[in-house]
């Protein structure tokens, strides 16, 4: 394999000013002729220089914005339509600035690496929301990051589908010929991903798992993220999959009690939201009514949200009788919007609708600041899921200070705290006796939500929590790094003394 050298890379001063790939460190002050010759001065991002002191940088185009009331809708536009591009400075007002420099300084440790993420899209689901703010900070501190994408057919989704299942505990068999779709698919994925130029490899949920068995002369260390429940996975399907996340050098959950019986090193990583997303920044109460007056949703009663996919591990048919027995007591409308990355979507939906009335609202929206919309005008956000790998739905209605009602299941039982900051239910009657509650004590609300938001402040936006957004990248340390370790044969004593850079 012609892997290049790595201590090249480390040896080897950036020059010029037209890489991107190490954009917010150095700013050089560059004069510029406006047509008819007026001289105008603007900051271009350098690389690197290996000589200046590194620093965070800026982001001119969203920086114009600034300081002009005429700009203000303008720049809310553009906020809405980026993927989101932020330095770690803007973290600060939520973390400090003594926190940031901690983090810059182990974000120095693994600069000069180049990590690839590969999932299965871009569009819809936990791992996207994950991965659009994680590739991107990653990039912006000068850790070069790649994401690929596996192309499917509906089979092949299908497949994967059922494999997702599986694993969160239904009793499916998986046939040889579905697991020859699913090999099959990968391998001519594999014919076209070209990685050598990488340090490490991070691979996300089963979509892409076999991918690993194509690039038996890696030098690379290669890592499997998995973010669903692995609490009670169905035994034959397990063992199907143990095969090619053995081959890894380290399997990376979302919680401890998802930690299995591996050849591998395990690592938990506990996600963490962007909090300036589209989904997540700051509305107006002006923004939110036009959000909600453009998709028709109104406001004429109170309203109880669930923000989740077309999935039956969401429970949308316990959310709507948890609904309707809640409304004979108090008055109040359903709004649910939902993901669209889901095979079985399609046909959930329509069962949906099926028993759907005139108080039930089902939109099937790729929005995100729709979704924010409803977070924060809803009275009651509930996420009923009968399984759920961590549920950033949970955390992001959390930061907007609502009350949440959750599934008391894997990893939203680690973000509420039963009566303090929210309620877990494990029944239809049990969620609908909390919305009841809440939807008739607007001092209950409010003082659940302060909480709420203040838990997820401090868990989720203090120095651990937003070395999760980068945390993955570190890892690679862990799986042997630049050092040559043999990736189908981990050292373990080294896993344990680089695991040092996440603590």
């Amino acid at each position: 394999m012609n892997k290049r050298s790595s201590s090249a890379i480390r040896d080897r001063t950036p020059a010029g000013a037209t890489s991107w790939r190490f954009r917010t460190y150095c700013q050089w002050k560059k004069w510029k002729k406006r047509p008819g010759g007026a001289l105008i001065n603007f900051t271009v991002p350098l690389q690197i220089c290996g000589i200046c002191k590194p620093r965070r940088g800026h982001f001119p185009a969203l920086e114009n914005c600034k300081g002009d009331p005429s700009m203000s809708m303008l720049s809310s536009a553009i906020q809405r339509s980026t993927l989101g591009l932020h330095s770690l400075e803007h973290y600060e007002p939520l973390i400090g600035g003594a926190t940031i420099e901690r983090i810059a300084a182990k974000a120095d440790r693994v600069r000069t690496m180049r990590v690839a993420h590969i999932s299965s899209t871009f569009y819809g689901g936990g791992v996207t929301e994950l991965l659009t703010p994680l590739t991107l900070m990653m990039n912006a501190t000068g850790i070069e990051t790649d994401w690929h994408l596996i192309q499917g057919t509906p089979g092949y989704f299908g497949c994967t589908k059922k494999i997702h299942n599986t694993l969160q505990g239904e009793s499916l068999d998986f046939s040889d010929a579905e697991k020859t779709i699913y090999e099959q698919v990968v391998f001519e994925n594999a014919t076209r991903l070209h990685l050598e130029e990488c340090d490490a490899i991070i691979v996300h949920d089963p979509q892409p798992l076999p991918l690993i068995t194509h690039f038996s002369d890696r030098e690379m260390p290669w890592l499997w993220q998995c973010h669903v429940d692995l609490s009670s996975p169905y035994a034959p399907a397990w063992t199907y999959l143990r095969q090619f996340i053995e081959q890894y050098n380290a399997a990376i959950f979302s919680l401890p009690e998802y930690s299995k019986d591996l050849r591998v090193d395990q690592r938990f990583v506990t996600p963490a939201i962007d909090p300036f997303s589209a989904k997540n920044r700051d509305l107006s109460d002006r923004e939110i009514g036009e959000f909600l007056g453009n998709y028709k949703i109104p406001t004429d009663r109170p309203l109880v949200a669930q923000i989740s996919r077309f999935d039956r591990w969401k429970d949308p048919m316990g959310v709507i009788e948890a609904f309707r027995k809640a409304r004979e007591q108090a008055d109040c409308r359903l709004v649910g919007n939902n993901a669209s990355d889901d095979p079985e979507g399609g046909k959930i939906l329509e069962t949906i609708k099926s028993v759907a009335d005139e108080s039930i609202i089902v939109l099937a929206v790729d929005d995100p600041t729709l979704v924010n919309a409803l977070q924060r005008s809803a009275a009651v956000v509930l996420q009923k899921s009968t399984r759920e790998g961590f549920g950033l739905t949970v955390t992001e209605a959390m930061w907007k200070g609502a009350a949440v009602i959750g599934g008391d299941v894997g990893g939203i039982r680690h973000q509420i705290k039963d009566e303090w900051n929210g309620f877990l239910v494990s029944t239809p009657d049990q969620a609908a006796a909390r919305m009841v509650q809440l939807l008739k004590d607007p001092g209950l609300r409010q003082q659940i939500g302060s909480r709420a938001k203040e838990s997820v402040r401090q868990n989720f936006f203090d120095e651990p929590a937003i070395r999760g957004l980068a945390r993955p990248a570190v890892q690679i340390r862990t799986a042997g790094g630049l050092t040559g370790l043999d990736s189908r044969a981990p050292d373990t004593s080294m896993v344990e003394s680089r695991c040092e850079l996440l603590r």
